[in-house]
């Protein structure tokens, strides 16, 4: 497969190489601008793989956040996760952990996004999104491996222009209004303000609370004003308030698995909470996927139930100018960004109160890039410049028994003594990072001659940070000292893997040089090939969900049976993650420039990749994956067949390995009792599926002064593990999907009423799962279910437009 692959991109090129540019006798392409390289540039010059996404289609297919990319691009996909989020590009992700920045980095205006929650804000009012595959280091930064994505927003435009947009989805219950006013305030000032108010009421049915879940309610308002003193001078500044509220998740609890003679999780909750009410009031674990779920994190003070929630807050300022410097270009970008946020996570994932985690986020970043660009058409031309930034992290969460909870009289029913004292305990972890850093980059593009040039690139970055984490155990509001076999509560939380130590504090400095060379040759004036060798690396740190102290010699947990000492070790520091990326390309125009034909063929090998691994009760640990090789091709396309039709689509084949990987978590049942580490050598990563795609079709045709417009997107992914333990029973299979929409324009696009559907073939795709963090606990290793995230099902909305 991976030979004829290749053969076929080969004879791909040398046709497409073959060819010459051929006069224009039809329809063209309208030509797209990028800024991939830091300058504005067709999309054909860049030699670079890089999919785009224009501000006018993520708001006709009602694309309310970046996870609604991925239908769109092969290769790209957005998670959400128990605990987090993950981006991923050619299979590469950073895991559920706060202390990681993410392998594919998100900018907005040129201000680096690199928290996993900042994935997670609303689109609003977006000109065009960028997404660059491959290490994107020289002018991206350091913690670019797998990729890069970057989100441009509407600027003012000189003449006053605004619209109102209002979409209903009646069966979700989304409700969807955003409004927009631009134009000028005097001759050199204008400025563009946009708010979004949106809201849905989810497509799980939370059976236990009889609400609909995931709730979400998003309201961002952005004001950006432009100076323009004179034509060498440029000043925009961007202020921006958001906040997005969830209330529920959107997963459910599947795929129910007992050990031959072993005890089904299902009866162990059905026999505790029979127990526990007298046999009037059986618990039934539902593991049926039909988008129900069961789940209850507790009670409030006024004893009303409490499910999960995830409230978040962010504002933004950036201020950039540019000037000219004879005919060279000076650019600042000045960036502010700051959130925070709280979460209530029922993470025992059914429908008794068990145990849940409480957690909250607060993170600021000041940045500062200074860049100097020379013209593009010199024999010699370069950009450089300067980057700092400095940031502060606080996090902190607490694992909680609340009061009520089922989880006591289950163990005491396991033969646990004194396990009642978890009533109203909790264990807490605080932990807080700054980092700061500075880089030096440059790249420069010598025309060797008028077909041939080269591109050479290179970043030297230092950082430092300083990080301390501490565990601690709560009773009923007190602070618990660290304690010894004699106090329950450490040998109690010792069945989770989790034990108290005082505040450890370190700091890690390190200081990197990325190199990468490219190779262009222009075919012809519209045709060209590349060739290009990158590097990149993302900065190692601190762990800030291991439940332990990572000294082994640290043991102040404690077997609730025998008052032993446990040896569980926790981690504290984890290592950079570096790549070497391989990459043959080309970029050509056909049939007299009413077709674009982009390919790429690409390696990446990684050493040190970062993962995050789940111990089977609370705790994420992070581990260094000693090597990873991923390989593949990626072709997509448009095709103007004639003037009111065009064709698009891509398609991405992907073979990731993991060289050497003998530290990966177990999957349930996998290995003998006791062995936590499985070999995972020789296996592909979660959400890595072989093939990926899509083909769109828009059409386009006047009616007297109305016109209708109409596309048909189909979507295809092969099939993928789910689970980051890479358990064969949470696979999803292969699928299509098929999105649609029409739309009747008035006269001058005065106004339009669009009706627009999604996921209509109703597919069930799951995103994310994992094995149930309580259930093997309470069965003793011999039963467990399975959480799974899924997509949204079916939907079909109105959206309508007021432009003015």
């Amino acid at each position: 497969m991976k030979n004829n692959t290749i053969k076929s991109l080969a004879v791909m090129i040398a046709a497409a190489s073959g060819s010459t540019a051929l006069a224009q006798t039809g329809p063209a392409l309208e030509e797209i601008l990028v800024t991939a390289q830091k300058r504005e540039q067709s999309l054909m010059d860049v030699p670079v793989s890089v999919n785009t996404l224009s501000g006018e289609k993520i708001a006709e297919t009602g694309i309310a956040n970046m996870e609604g990319m991925a239908d769109y691009i092969p290769s790209f996909n957005i998670t959400q996760t128990g605990i987090g989020t993950t981006i991923s590009i050619r299979g590469i992700s950073s895991g559920v952990n706060q202390g990681f920045e993410q392998s594919t980095a998100q900018f907005v205006d040129g201000v680096h996004f690199g928290r996993a929650q900042q994935a997670r804000a609303p689109f609003l009012d977006v000109e065009r999104v960028e997404v660059l595959r491959g290490p994107q280091s020289i002018l991206f930064g350091k913690n670019s491996t797998a990729g890069a994505v970057s989100i441009t927003s509407a600027q003012p435009t000189r003449e006053t222009t605004g619209s109102i947009t209002g979409l209903y989805e009646p069966n979700h219950g989304e409700r969807d209004i955003r409004a927009v006013v631009s134009g000028p305030m005097s001759d050199q000032f204008s400025a563009r303000v946009a708010m979004l108010d949106r809201s849905m009421d989810g497509y799980m049915r939370n059976t236990t609370l009889g609400r609909d879940e995931a709730q979400e309610q998003d309201r961002v308002i952005r004001a950006t004003f432009n100076w323009d003193p004179s034509p060498d001078w440029h000043v925009s500044l961007k202020l921006e308030d958001a906040s997005f509220d969830r209330e529920g998740r959107n997963l459910e609890v599947i795929e129910p698995t007992t050990l031959e003679g072993g005890v089904a999780y299902a009866d162990v909750l059905a026999n505790l909470t029979s127990q526990l009410t007298g046999g009037t009031n059986v618990y039934h674990l539902d593991t049926q996927q039909d988008f129900r779920r069961q789940s209850l994190a507790g009670y409030s003070e006024d004893n009303n139930p409490l499910g999960d929630y995830s409230e978040n807050n962010s504002r933004h300022g950036i201020l950039t100018i540019e000037t000219l410097l004879g005919d060279h270009t000076l650019t600042s970008i000045s960036g502010y960004t700051q959130y925070d946020y709280e979460e209530l996570c029922n993470c025992d994932f059914v429908g008794v109160p068990l145990i849940n985690i409480a957690s909250a986020e607060d993170y600021s970043q000041w940045s500062q890039e200074l860049r100097l660009a020379s013209p593009l058409d010199q024999p010699i031309s370069y950009l450089g410049g300067l980057f700092l930034q400095s940031s502060n992290l606080t996090f902190d969460d607490a694992t909680r028994v609340p009061d009520g909870s089922f989880l006591p009289p289950a163990l005491e029913a396991g033969g646990i003594a004194g396990a009642s004292l978890l009533n109203n305990t909790s264990s807490q972890r605080a932990f807080e990072q700054d980092s700061d850093l500075w880089a030096l980059f440059a790249q420069v593009t010598w025309n060797v001659t008028n077909e041939l040039n080269v591109t050479f690139g290179g970043r030297y970055t230092d950082e430092e940070k300083t990080a301390s984490r501490r565990q601690f155990h709560v009773a009923n509001g007190q602070e618990l000292p660290i304690g010894s076999p004699s106090d329950p509560h450490n040998t109690l939380f010792g069945l989770f893997n989790i034990e108290p130590y005082d505040t450890i504090t370190d700091t890690r400095n390190e200081s990197g040089f990325t190199p990468s060379v490219i190779v262009q040759y222009d075919l012809n004036p519209t045709d060209m090939v590349y060739a290009s060798y990158t590097t990149g690396y993302k900065s190692g740190g601190f762990d800030v969900r291991s439940n332990a102290h990572p000294d082994p010699t640290v043991n102040n947990a404690f077997n609730v049976r025998t008052g032993e000492p446990m040896p569980i070790t926790g981690v504290f520091q984890f290592e950079e993650e570096k790549v070497t990326n391989y990459e043959l390309g080309g970029k050509f125009s056909l049939a007299g420039g009413a077709a674009e034909l982009n390919v790429a063929l690409f390696q990446s090998e990684f050493t040190d990749l970062q993962t995050s691994q789940f111990d089977g009760a609370f705790s994420f640990n992070v581990t260094n994956a000693a090597e990873a090789t991923v390989r593949g091709v990626e072709v997509d396309g448009r095709w103007l067949l004639t003037h009111n039709l065009i064709l698009s689509g891509g398609l991405a084949w992907l073979d990731f390995e993991y060289d050497r990987f003998p530290t990966a978590q177990c999957y349930f049942g996998q290995a003998q009792p006791g062995v936590t580490r499985c070999d995972a050598s020789g296996k592909r990563r979660e959400f890595t599926p072989e093939w990926q795609g899509n083909l769109g079709l828009n059409h386009h045709v006047s009616l007297g002064r109305m016109g209708l417009n109409s596309t048909l997107d189909l979507i295809y992914s092969d099939d993928y593990y789910t689970a980051p333990t890479l358990d064969p029973r949470m696979r999803q299979d292969s699928y299509v999907k098929v999105n649609a929409r029409v739309a009747l324009q008035g006269e001058g696009d005065r106004w339009e009423l669009a009706l627009i559907g999604k996921n209509l073939t109703d597919q069930a795709i799951v995103t994310h799962a994992n094995g149930l963090p309580i259930a093997t606990v309470l069965t003793q290793n011999t039963g467990t279910a399975y959480y799974a995230f899924y997509e949204r099902p079916r939907s079909v909305a109105l959206q309508g437009t007021l432009r003015f």
